[in-house]
């Protein structure tokens, strides 16, 4: 059972960071923009965002087993069509149907083992989780880089099929069928106005970067904001809310999920421009960009788990607020890369070690904090909101930062407009995730009381 929530996770977040190192082939070969790659990755992470909070739910209704398993199979055969994608645009399209694919699969994997795993040996168990889905994130710049400078880039979207195959049958065998009961109507309105809010909201900021504002551009985002202050209002009055807003009340919910925004947007934004910038401006291949994160999947896998079983008897707040300050360190020690000659030895490894470390330090705790601030009956949601958001603040500052940094057009081709935006982008992530643990230190409780202690969710 466990083999499977992992390897599928691990399946997800393998490509949502592959692509990473794949961007500069891609741009390439289909001579396009910046503004075109950025939606290489945002058309993946957009659906994702939008669609997880659905996939949690309907895994609680439908069976989470049920739900994973067509997820799974759903994102192999869009990964299929991205492999065979024969111009840009059929490429962020079919990575569009991936991310609804990962978006059914993903909340389904942790909330099979917190509905399976006993509360005593939930932490151990999201540990392993955390620390083997992290490596996946993290191996998936140096497994891309070796397809895309050996093979294609294709080849890093076609690696999806077997690993997908294995999923379904480990599932099928070993994990058993769970859901929860459910009052009313599945909240499609809900799923609407979300997609619609979070849609709007990444094209107007993703154009707006490479274009300037536009009347177009300012009423996209004028019905993004409306659209996602209506989600809010339709979430009050649901009787089976997509995002159950009570469970907002508890302060650990809260804060995790605040400092989750300002880490995994801080995060998504660095590793999109550091494989980029490593191949523009600093002279290194495909598998020499992918190869300088490995640091970083060692870290999280020797240290994941025992951070989770670490936070289980001191409580989250101070892994939490240590782990932001150490990513923010690796974030500004990264600023060494530059045009030309870039050691890996002085100038990307300090950076990512540092990283790395805040990354294994942070990611158990955090998610276990997480599942545990749910009662059992909302595991499902808990686990979908905590991804959308995480998911959300990485497609957004992907749109964002890029941009107020002056990456945009055919910017990134020119080795030293490429490494001044990169400075500014890393050194702005860098803030984010210094205020993601002021956050931490702030919102989160010393330690955790089981969940009939707690603030009473629900009214």
């Amino acid at each position: 059972m466990v083999a499977a929530t992992i390897l599928a996770s691990s399946m997800a977040f393998l490509d949502g960071t592959i692509v990473a190192v794949a961007t500069a082939r891609i741009g390439e070969q289909f001579h396009t923009s910046f503004g075109a790659l950025q939606w290489v990755a945002n058309g993946y992470t957009l659906p994702l965002a939008a669609l997880i909070l659905l996939g949690g739910s309907l895994g609680d209704r439908l069976g989470r087993r049920r739900i994973f398993v067509f997820g799974t199979v759903w994102f192999a055969l869009a990964s299929l069509l991205c492999a065979m994608a024969p111009n840009i645009g059929t490429l962020i399209g079919a990575r569009s149907l991936q991310g609804v694919g990962a978006a059914l699969m993903t909340p389904g994997s942790l909330s099979i083992l917190s509905s399976a795993i006993a509360r005593d040996d939930r932490a151990k168990a999201v540990g392993a989780w955390s620390g083997l889905s992290g490596v996946a994130t993290a191996a998936g710049p140096l497994v891309g880089g070796w397809l895309v400078e050996h093979a294609s880039w294709r080849w890093a979207f076609g690696l999806n099929l077997p690993l997908a195959a294995a999923v379904v049958a480990l599932a099928l065998r070993y994990v058993p069928e769970s859901s929860a009961p459910q009052r009313g109507r599945l909240d499609l309105v809900g799923v609407a106005l979300a997609a619609v809010g979070l849609g709007g909201l990444t094209w107007a900021l993703t154009d707006a970067g490479a274009r300037g504002w536009s009347t177009a551009g300012l009423v996209t985002v004028a019905l993004g904001v409306a659209a996602l202050l209506g989600f809010l209002l339709a979430e009050r009055k649901v009787v089976a809310p997509l995002v159950p807003l009570t469970l907002f009340t508890d302060r650990t919910f809260s804060g995790c999920n605040l400092m989750t925004c300002a880490t995994y947007g801080a995060m998504g934004a660095v590793f999109f421009v550091l494989p980029l910038t490593l191949q523009v401006a600093s002279g290194y291949g495909p598998l020499a960009a992918g190869l300088t994160t490995l640091p970083m999947t060692v870290l999280l896998l020797l240290l994941s788990a025992p951070s989770g079983q670490l936070s289980s008897m001191l409580g989250p707040r101070l892994q939490l607020t240590v782990g932001p300050m150490l990513a923010a360190a690796g974030a500004l020690t990264l600023r060494r890369v530059g045009a030309g000659d870039a050691p890996y030895l002085t100038d990307v490894l300090p950076g990512i070690l540092l990283f790395g470390l805040g990354m294994a330090t942070l990611v158990a705790p955090l998610t276990a904090a997480v599942m545990g601030a749910a009662p059992e009956s909302l595991v499902g949601a808990a686990s979908g909101v905590n991804n959308a958001v995480a998911r959300a603040a990485s497609l957004l500052a992907v749109a964002v930062i890029p941009a107020v940094a002056g990456l945009s057009g055919d910017a990134y081709r020119h080795p030293a407009t490429m490494v001044q935006g990169y400075h500014t982008v890393v050194s702005v992530c860098a803030v984010v995730l210094a205020a993601g643990a002021v956050i931490s230190a702030v919102a989160i409780p010393g330690s955790l009381r089981p969940w009939p202690q707690r603030a009473r969710v629900g009214g």
